[in-house]
């Protein structure tokens, strides 16, 4: 991971969530990395739980801090994008996969075979209905996704209630203890830092401590009993995993990181076939005020894209063309950079941005959306605009890929964006084209 940048807000929300709560969940073991295990919702058959989900599995992965879409999907087509940006922007000599418009920083290379194949793909000015620039706010309002409404559970959580989610497996988030703010809810979820050391705290040999939670629990009301049998299960199911072991696939080589470490446990849920329907992983340090760097390796976001594009070349060849078949994963980022560079060769928070997609189902190799233009009176308050809301690009994908019909029941109001971004499975309808707007300037 890289150093933070400085940035007073983000230090505060690294803190908050990696030292805090952190430490909270690894103090209260396994059963404080459960989220939504309310007795009139939860089964005793927990982790293997048949929900008759048949969708894709939705992998989120979250880059938090603020990716910077413009120097990844570069629009080098556009003029502006180089005026802006003299001493950080990408060279068109240098970009992957371009065509008149928009080509890939040099450090996505391990994606590049993924690209032309059209299982990667992208969707640029991706925005949020309520911009602002706070990370607090930005990654709330993100994750609760009802912009308007006064629902506080995360979108995930609703998309997994829809589907009939009953097992903690069917929802994990995978690299840390801390449940992500989408899985908040009612429905059942897990979050492990990792499948190999997953036990309560305080287990080892003299010291039973499931097997006692298991006799203390065995004859307890029904709100005490269903916790523990979903903390039991999980144990017993993850114990399977370890002891089975895991080799990846066709020669897949996860880089030596945390991100290369939770990519492969989700696939390693994923093949295990115990109800997956979605995972989350967190991917931070993106926020880049300072010191950009230039496209090559050693510099800053080179080397922090060069493992993002190594982690998930890795977790597509581990899955092979029929795992990944099954399988829709969308990076999302609480909001992009400022369309100019700053004096200190960074960039600093700012609106529009772009979104990663890789699955069998995606139609990629191309650049999808409604391009607005980085001249400057095509910006808004001097960022991109973003001209589709993020919550259209993700339920197209629930729609076509995830078997969800009326999506009003994870986002409010929103429509599907109907921009063709993925095929839809086999005997399920698609949704219809809808016009994308501009969405509102940001505040803060």
């Amino acid at each position: 991971m890289t150093t933070p940048c400085g940035c007073p807000e983000h230090e505060r929300a690294t803190g908050m969530t990696r030292r805090g709560l952190l430490g909270r969940a690894l103090a209260v073991g396994a059963a404080g990395a459960f989220g939504g295990l309310a007795a009139d919702t939860l089964s005793t058959s927990l982790a293997f739980a048949d929900s008759g989900y048949q969708g894709d599995v939705l992998v989120v992965l979250s880059l938090r801090g603020g990716f910077d879409g413009l120097n990844v999907v570069v629009p080098h087509g556009d003029p502006n994008y180089y005026l802006a940006r003299p001493q950080i922007g990408v060279p068109r000599s240098m970009l992957l996969g371009a065509d008149v418009m928009f080509g890939l920083h040099p450090a996505m290379a391990p994606l590049l075979p993924f690209w032309q194949a059209g299982t990667l793909g992208a969707v640029h000015a991706v925005g949020q209905p309520n911009p602002t620039r706070s990370h607090f706010q930005a990654m709330e309002e993100m994750e609760r996704a009802a912009a308007g409404t006064s629902l506080r559970t995360g979108w995930l959580d609703r998309m997994l209630g829809v589907n009939g989610a009953t097992s903690p497996f069917n929802g994990v988030a995978v690299g840390s203890a801390m449940t992500p703010r989408a899985f908040a809810g009612p429905t059942p979820d897990l979050s492990v830092r990792s499948l190999d050391d997953f036990a309560l705290s305080g287990e080892a040999a003299g010291r039973p401590m499931a097997a006692t939670l298991r006799a203390l629990y065995d004859d307890a009301p029904p709100a005490m009993a269903t916790p523990a049998a979903a903390v039991d299960s999980a144990l017993a199911t993850t114990a399977a995993l370890r002891s089975a072991g895991y080799t990846p696939a066709n020669g897949a080589v996860y880089p030596d990181s945390e991100l290369g470490a939770a990519l492969r446990d989700v696939a390693r849920l994923v093949k295990a076939k115990v109800g997956l329907m979605a995972a989350t992983v967190d991917f931070g340090d993106w926020d880049f005020h300072e010191n950009i760097g230039t496209p090559v390796k050693g510099q800053r976001l080179h080397d922090h894209l060069a493992d993002v594009a190594a982690a998930l070349a890795a977790f597509a060849a581990d899955l092979g063309p029929t795992g990944l078949a099954g399988v829709t994963l969308l990076t999302l980022s609480e909001f992009g950079r400022r369309v100019a560079e700053n004096g200190s060769r960074g960039a600093d928070h700012g609106h529009g941005n772009a979104m990663l997609l890789l699955g069998g189902g995606v139609r990629g190799g191309r650049v999808h959306g409604r391009w607005p233009g980085l001249a400057p009176a095509q910006l808004v308050g001097g960022d991109l605009a973003g001209t589709t809301d993020y919550r259209a690009v993700i339920a197209e994908i629930l729609q076509r890929r995830c078997g969800l019909g009326d999506i009003n029941a994870v986002f409010p109001g929103v429509t599907a964006a109907g921009l063709g971004l993925v095929t839809p499975l086999s005997g399920r309808a698609g949704v219809g084209p809808t016009m994308s707007t501009t969405l509102p300037t940001p505040t803060g």
